[in-house]
């Protein structure tokens, strides 16, 4: 597919897209025409899909950062001249019910999922007003909006994300700045196939399957199509569009 150049001229940033959804979203957008920085922790993650989009004519650079760090964040976003999408990406999970997640867990989560969306916001949104305004784009998950078995803590973490981008929307509505999020349900990306191999060594495309069929459209999501909302939802088409939360499950929220 040929996508269109909506973000010609546009400056883009992309917490953890050097894997999974954050490198889907980062390829979409600089094939759209977007100048992506591509904001890693493991910064070598970051130049191999940096590559990749020089490789296909697009133009991006690697900023190292961890998004826990207010420190870290701080120097990160001074060292970036223009911004004008915000795409909070990076995060972590972990499988636990509130008796079997530990308070050290718990910190964990919330120093990445919940701190982190936060200096995202904290030092991206004076970037986007710097501008005239921008587009901010939040991964939540189906997670903060039902009850899904054994995911306290990453339940928890994801409401967070949905409850900032409501405040972000109403706070910024006046100063030509949007806030989304997207909800997905499972998505097959690099977290899955490394849960099933060390929680299910041999059975590994047995269990894919399981996994897959749970959904009622049986299968898993691809990190491409959550990228394909996102960039629609970071677009100028998607002007009228702020302090929305779009599911993305292949309809799981359907049978709750």
């Amino acid at each position: 597919m040929i996508s269109p150049r909506r973000f010609t001229h546009k400056h883009a940033l992309v917490t953890g897209g050097g894997s999974g959804i954050g490198r889907a979203i980062a390829l979409r957008f600089a094939a759209e025409g977007a100048h992506v920085v591509i904001l890693e922790l493991q910064p070598e993650a970051g130049q191999v899909v940096a590559a990749e989009i020089a490789a296909a004519g697009g133009s991006a650079q690697v900023v190292a950062a961890d998004v826990s760090s207010t420190e870290s964040m701080q120097a990160a976003f001074a060292s970036i001249d223009a911004l004008d999408v915000l795409v909070n990406n990076a995060g972590i999970a972990h499988v636990g019910s509130v008796l079997t997640t530990s308070a050290a867990d718990l910190d964990r989560l919330y120093a990445v999922n919940v701190r982190g969306a936060y200096h995202t916001l904290h030092f991206g949104i004076p970037k986007l007003l710097a501008r005239g305004g921008g587009a901010i784009l939040n991964l939540a998950s189906i997670a903060s909006k039902v009850g899904l078995q054994d995911r306290f803590a990453y339940g928890m973490t994801k409401g967070a994300v949905l409850s900032m981008t409501l405040s972000v929307a109403r706070d910024f509505v006046d100063k030509n700045i949007r806030c989304n999020c997207v909800c997905p349900a499972r998505v097959h990306t690099p977290f899955v196939d490394g849960f099933l191999a060390k929680n299910y060594p041999g059975r590994e495309a047995e269990m894919f399957q399981k996994l897959s069929a749970s959904q009622p459209i049986g299968r898993m999501g691809e990190p491409h199509e959550v990228a394909a909302l996102a960039a629609f939802l970071c677009s100028a088409e998607a002007g009228f569009i702020t302090g929305s939360a779009y599911d993305i499950d292949g309809g799981v929220t359907l049978l709750r």
